[in-house]
């Protein structure tokens, strides 16, 4: 069977690149120079999520499905000084195991912040970005193209592309009966890491990715990918491995215990 890698990230706002895009004083405290870009955008009534060039990344969670079976893997930045290892290391599973990506919001979100980062820390990515120049079949079918299915964003396809359309993770996961977000949410991740809990934003992380998959099976039912059977071994097969897991990490018994 072709390898999967349904992938999602966590981020926080880049306070030294915004120090370094806004020329701030050396004497400005990082808090200072993140209340002043607040204050400025909150007087023009602006929004105060980060752009995406100046979102760090911190966690990078993937399921990966393969003959192998599943797992789950997560690169994360534990020391505020490996963000670009994080990212290379992303890129260095897709030019290893050239995978089907699946995301929800990828092409929205992550895989930008992903190139924006990447160019910063010097990243090499060379099979993602072929568009056929090395390899012929990329050419009809890559990870950049919106409507190719390399990289396949779920909730962009489901939407047929109109961002008015749009859903989001959390409800479309529950209406199909599974656990979706458990005890945290994006907007809470910038806050968590300042209360040092970077454990919990890689749990919350690898819960999302996992959303995800049972998501893109739901999918591939409904396409005719999976067959009623083979859907039922799959769900299977992930409740399975889960529970081999919750032994281990107490968020996957949660995430049972939800499903149940």
């Amino acid at each position: 069977m072709a390898a999967v890698l349904v992938f999602d990230l966590e981020s926080i706002p880049d306070i030294a690149g915004l120090r370094a895009v806004r020329g701030a004083a050396p004497e400005c405290s990082d808090a200072q120079v993140y209340q002043d870009w607040l204050s400025e955008r909150q007087a023009k009534g602006q929004s105060d999520f980060m752009p995406l060039h100046l979102q760090r990344v911190l966690v990078i969670s993937c399921a990966f499905r393969s003959a192998d079976g599943l797992r789950v893997h997560s690169f994360v930045d534990r020391d505020g000084r490996s963000e670009g290892k994080v990212v290379q290391s992303f890129f260095q599973a897709v030019e290893k195991h050239t995978p089907q990506l699946v995301s929800w919001n990828g092409s929205g979100f992550d895989l930008p912040v992903l190139h924006y980062r990447g160019l910063r820390h010097g990243v090499q990515a060379s099979t993602y970005w072929d568009m056929g120049e090395d390899n012929r079949d990329f050419k009809w079918n890559n990870y950049i193209g919106r409507y190719h299915t390399r990289h396949l964003d779920l909730m962009d396809l489901l939407a047929l592309y109109s961002p008015k359309n749009n859903a989001p993770l959390d409800a479309l996961a529950k209406l199909c009966g599974f656990p979706g977000k458990l005890g945290m949410d994006g907007a809470q991740v910038f806050a968590q890491y300042q209360a040092g809990q970077l454990e919990d934003i890689r749990r919350y992380c690898e819960t999302d990715v996992m959303n995800t998959y049972l998501l893109y099976c739901r999918f591939q039912r409904m396409r005719g990918g999976l067959s009623e059977a083979e859907y039922a071994q799959e769900i299977d097969l992930v409740r399975s491995t889960l529970g081999q897991w919750a032994a281990d990490e107490a968020h996957w018994d949660e995430y049972l215990r939800a499903w149940a």
